[in-house]
């Protein structure tokens, strides 16, 4: 036996979208001018409201001379579906509104949160206190739409077919060092360009362990056999190199801040390696949603 309180045997409603052919109708006692507001034919909401009454088994107009008019029935009705649209719209503001206010959560790779995107996000937030922000860290694949709504990554690895991709800027690499390090690990040649000393400290990261690699790639160069010391992240490498224990690849965006102060030098200058970092969203961005002014700061403070 079912339980008494099932609603499994509960009555079935009209359609919902006849139902509100029928309030409009209703509300302005014509068929021809509700379906002006409707933006449908005078035959289209005609038909949804006879569903309705023959749903239902009663007359909910009269209809004389070309006119309608509401019965008994027809104003009962009414009534009560004015009532419940108006529960329906107010509870889909208060969802629509709770929505606006929940925080874009973005998931940035590691290194790139800690060294560029936080040091920088308080002139979003200045600008764009309706949008907040909740981030977490992150590399490599990523679900989006499982709480996660955006992530920044670099395209180093392959992402879905369907991951809509927005290109914020090239990585661009070079080797860098303490500042007052520098004449103990460059060397000048008889041009007076930098070189770097056999006997300087590499500095390796096991998350980029190509990063020595990509860099001799991208400028043709060989970097001497030396010294190195490996360390298990690549954030580490470069705490390394401001520590003054050796030279690193440091990335322009991640190393920036130490360069311009002067904490870090980077004698041999920046190069492209061939990769960016991209916005990755799971539809593409559109114009008035939330996350494109974030997509237009993110491309804006890279410069």
């Amino acid at each position: 036996m079912g339980e008494q309180d099932s609603q499994i045997g509960a009555t079935r409603l009209p359609p919902l979208a006849a139902l509100r052919c029928f309030e409009v109708a209703a509300r302005l006692e014509s068929f021809s001018q509700a379906a002006d507001a409707l933006h449908l034919t005078h035959g289209a909401v005609s038909r949804a409201v006879r569903a309705v009454e023959e749903d239902l088994g009663v007359a909910l107009f009269e209809r004389r001379n070309r006119r309608v008019f509401l019965t008994a029935a027809g104003r009962m009705l009414a009534n009560a579906v004015r009532e419940g649209l108006r529960t329906i719209e107010a509870a889909t503001r208060s969802l629509r509104q709770t929505a606006r206010n929940a925080p874009l959560t973005v998931s940035c790779e590691p290194t790139l949160l800690m060294r560029w995107l936080i040091p920088r996000l308080s002139s979003f937030q200045a600008a764009h206190p309706d949008i907040p922000i909740h981030l977490t860290a992150g590399g490599g694949p990523v679900t989006l739409g499982h709480g996660v709504d955006l992530a920044i990554r670099r395209d180093d690895f392959l992402w879905a077919d369907h991951v809509s991709a927005n290109r914020l800027f090239a990585e661009r690499v070079g080797p860098v060092c303490r500042a007052d390090r520098v004449e103990a690990f460059f060397a000048k040649q008889c041009d007076g360009s930098p070189v770097l000393r056999p006997t300087a400290p590499r500095l390796h990261s096991r998350t980029r362990p190509g990063a020595w690699d990509h860099w001799n790639a991208a400028t043709g160069q060989t970097a001497p056999d030396g010294p190195s010391q490996m360390f298990e992240h690549f954030y580490f490498s470069l705490q390394a190199a401001v520590a003054g224990l050796g030279v690193a690849i440091g990335p322009w965006q991640l190393v920036r801040d130490d360069v311009e102060s002067g904490i870090l030098a980077a004698p041999l200058g920046f190069v492209e390696d061939g990769s960016a970092y991209h916005l990755l969203s799971p539809d593409p961005l559109a114009d008035g949603g939330r996350a494109a002014p974030l997509l237009e700061w993110l491309r804006r403070v890279a410069e």
